[in-house]
């Protein structure tokens, strides 16, 4: 098994002496999980990586995305089957392999609007989405009367359907398994380094040979040379690659997509939804007690660090879901919203949703390589071709991609513990239910939350404001899993920033002094931390209210970033 490595505060100085001086053959500029991916490939090939994020891990993209893992059954009517078939296959490795602890099969059902035709045209998509790409973990697709429909879905109105077909896929928390595939790079010996902002590339002519860094916690500035450098920032791409001082390959397009999080009981229903809409599709997906409804498809100029769902988004969303709803879903209903930017490969349509979802890797000057587009389904598949473009650029031969046989931290014995769940409860005095959740988001690493309780019983305590989630999990986001600020533990680590109708404000106190006694804040950085915490849901409820986006953006933007406050704390 191998052996795990805290991101602690210890890890953050080491890893930032590492860096400093340092030299290596890939240095990943990004932390969501195409940048996690890359790390994790290329130091599984044997390869000396360093991965920086100038913020947290997954904390643009990769932690706002539909939190499934599919082929994308759209894709199969634009007729790209290259694609789907690729995303299957990788979810079936998920399934079965590489993340069984964080990544579940899930129920949909398809209802069925129009006689004759749509049944026969839906059964024969999802007849190939049941045997492409060798998915063989989830049932395949079942046909549906409208009773049985509505027996399994009594939220739906009799009338907006005439039948129905029900079928599988899989999800996942995006953030947590973000975080794990970094983790386990770091335990194969990457060196992963958040709140660390590349501010120009040193160059040999026209060789990038390594970046000049800043950190973002401290100010202390430094330089790390690479033999190469890839650029997995996501919709970051392009500024990134101006850096080097050339143009790119291929250019990345934002399109917004908006979910909202309601009660779970406001939808009575055994399996999730997917609609057709005038412009794509939206789902309802089961998420714990909570669904998760979204999402919307529209481009984005503006701030990149913080997209703002306006309210003609939520408008947008909710008149949809509505028109097949008994009981209409209302602004009141709502627990929770967060949108995302999918970095997308820049094409001739007008329309975000017919731009292309397959990635490109390009090798844009010596010694830089890009890489963008995709779905987070498919993001080992990115990485992998990645690192086989950067290994142009370094001496020697570097062996092929080994990552569809690691399993991320937390998988392996996983399966063993799920049938000792009941010993589990038993030892550590919580509810099974409590256990087999711990389960499945820590996997077999749960014991080191155990480890963490021995030593203060109170941690098994529920968190005050936020009792689905356990006091020992916050102080395991600053022990073990990287998180630096409230906002990472309460957006990322956690997501009571959209599971709680007061979106993490009543428990931010808490939580602060749970993290804090571990990352050696005074009394006066924690009021800080709790502050800038409540600001930003104050500003996100704001942009929220505004109509359009130039409003809701402007509104957003009013409670700073707190990395760009503790910087201005650190230099003072």
């Amino acid at each position: 098994m191998t052996t795990t490595r805290p991101l602690d505060p210890t890890y953050r100085e080491q890893a930032w002496q590492t860096l400093d001086g340092g030299r290596f053959d890939l240095l990943v500029v990004g932390g969501g999980v195409t940048g996690a991916g890359i790390a994790l490939d290329a130091a599984t090939r044997g390869l000396r990586v360093a991965l920086v994020e100038q913020a947290d891990l997954a904390s643009g993209t990769s932690s706002r995305s539909s939190k499934l893992f599919h082929g994308g059954l759209r894709y199969l009517e634009q007729l790209n089957f290259g694609l789907v078939r690729e995303a299957l296959r990788e979810r079936e490795l998920m399934l079965t392999r590489l993340a069984p602890h964080l990544v579940k099969p899930v129920s949909f059902l398809y209802p069925l609007a129009r006689r004759w035709w749509e049944r026969p045209y839906v059964t024969a998509g999802l007849t190939l989405y049941d045997t492409m790409g060798g998915a063989r973990s989830v049932p395949g697709h079942s046909q549906l009367s409208r009773r049985g429909a509505l027996r399994l879905a009594p939220a739906l109105r009799p009338d907006a359907l005439v039948g129905a077909l029900r079928y599988y896929d899989a999800q996942a928390d995006d953030a947590r398994h973000t975080m794990m595939v970094a983790r386990t790079a770091a335990a194969y010996g990457a060196t992963v380094a958040t709140s660390v902002q590349v501010t120009d590339f040193e160059r040999v002519g026209e060789r990038v040979v390594g970046a000049l860094l800043k950190d973002v916690e401290t100010g202390r500035t430094g330089a790390v040379r690479s033999s190469v450098v890839v650029n997995a920032s996501g919709v970051w791409t392009d500024s990134v690659q101006a850096l080097s001082g050339a143009g790119g390959r291929f250019r990345v397009r934002a399109s917004k997509g908006v979910h909202l999080v309601v009660p779970r009981h406001r939808i009575p229903s055994e399996t999730g939804l997917i609609l057709r809409t005038e412009k794509s599709v939206l789902f309802v997906i089961p998420w714990g007690t909570h669904w998760i409804v979204g999402t919307t498809d529209t481009d984005w100029n503006l701030d990149l660090s913080h997209p703002a769902a306006s309210r003609a988004d939520i408008d947008y969303i909710l008149d949809q879901v509505n028109t097949v709803l008994t009981s209409p879903l209302t602004h009141d209903d709502i627990e929770g919203v967060y949108a995302g930017l999918r970095p997308l490969l820049a094409g001739e349509s007008d329309s975000t949703s017919q731009l292309s979802r397959e990635h490109a890797v390009a090798r844009s000057q010596p010694g830089l390589v890009s890489v963008a587009g995709g779905k987070y389904t498919t993001y080992r598949v990115m990485a992998a071709d990645a690192v086989d473009l950067a290994a142009e650029d370094l001496p020697g031969p570097v062996p092929d991609s080994v990552t569809a046989d690691i399993p991320l931290l937390g998988a392996e014995g996983y399966a063993a513990l799920v049938h000792q769940v009941p010993r589990l409860a038993a030892t550590s005095g919580l509810p099974e239910w409590r256990v087999r959740r711990l389960l499945d988001r820590y996997g077999s690493l749960v014991h080191e939350l155990f480890d963490l309780a021995a030593a203060e019983p109170d941690l098994w305590e529920p968190l005050e404001g936020a009792p689905e989630y356990l006091r020992a999990e916050i102080r395991y986001a600053a022990t073990h899993e990287g998180a630096l600020h409230l906002d990472d533990v309460l957006a990322r680590r956690t997501r009571i920033s959209i599971e709680t109708p007061d979106r993490g404000v009543a428990c931010a106190p808490a939580t602060a002094a749970l993290v804090g006694a571990v990352l050696g804040w005074d009394e006066e950085r924690v009021a800080d931390e709790v502050e800038a915490y409540a600001a930003r849901v104050a500003a996100e409820r704001e942009s929220q209210r505004a109509e359009h986006d130039l409003d809701a953006n402007a509104e957003r933007l009013v409670a700073p970033d707190i990395r760009k406050r503790s910087v201005g704390r650190a230099l003072s």
